[in-house]
């Protein structure tokens, strides 16, 4: 299994890290030439690996951790997503409910890229957070995820776990998947709380 970041901000740099802390390799791109973020990817870890866009949307799990705007632009670079997991770590706080045409975001993500498997998750933490070791007082960081996919949701809960952080499945997007959602100007109810899972 091949996992790549697309976004490299605070939010992508956290998921990098996370990858980085569990021993993980990643491929990390943006809409510019690798060559200007590779010095920051190589601060985070060797197997943090600077690419292209068109290399990055090879890999069979695909981190979307660009601004919702933007997410049509990347699903440009492939004509068929066919098979492949995307997981939705935008936020589209402030797009018009209308303008998404009345459904939560990720479902708009998921008609962009055409034949993937959308799984939300790992947008619910501010990156200063998120950006922590997942192992808190004995438990483990919770990541909700949320999709229409159950296989896909169970391989991105796997992949949580071995991150070191502890998924917590909200079901289908149109339900669960709602409170880590915003709808227009509100937060998803679950959207900033920072909860600890203890086994």
């Amino acid at each position: 299994m091949t996992y790549s970041i697309i976004g490299f901000g605070e939010i992508g740099q956290a998921l990098a890290r996370a990858f980085a802390r569990s021993g993980m390799d990643v491929s990390v791109a943006t809409t510019r030439d690798p060559q200007s973020f590779a010095s920051e990817a190589a601060a985070i870890g060797t197997g943090v690996r600077p690419v292209t866009l068109a290399e990055a949307v090879k890999a069979d799990v695909v981190f979307l951790a660009v601004r919702f705007e933007q997410h049509p632009d990347v699903a440009k670079a492939l004509p068929d997503w066919e098979g492949k997991i995307i997981v939705d770590v935008t936020n589209a706080y402030g797009q018009p409910v209308e303008k998404l045409g009345g459904q939560p975001s990720a479902k708009v993500v998921e008609k962009a890229f055409s034949g993937s498997r959308v799984v939300k998750g790992f947008n619910h933490l501010v990156a200063a957070v998120f950006d922590q070791d997942p192992a808190v007082h004995g438990g483990r960081r919770v990541v909700f995820l949320s999709s229409d996919d159950d296989g896909a949701t169970a391989e991105i809960g796997a992949l949580a776990d071995k991150l070191g952080f502890a998924p917590v499945n909200l079901g289908a997007l149109s339900e669960g998947g709602l409170l880590v959602q915003a709808q227009g100007k509100t937060w998803g109810r679950l959207i900033f709380k920072d909860l600890v899972k203890f086994d």
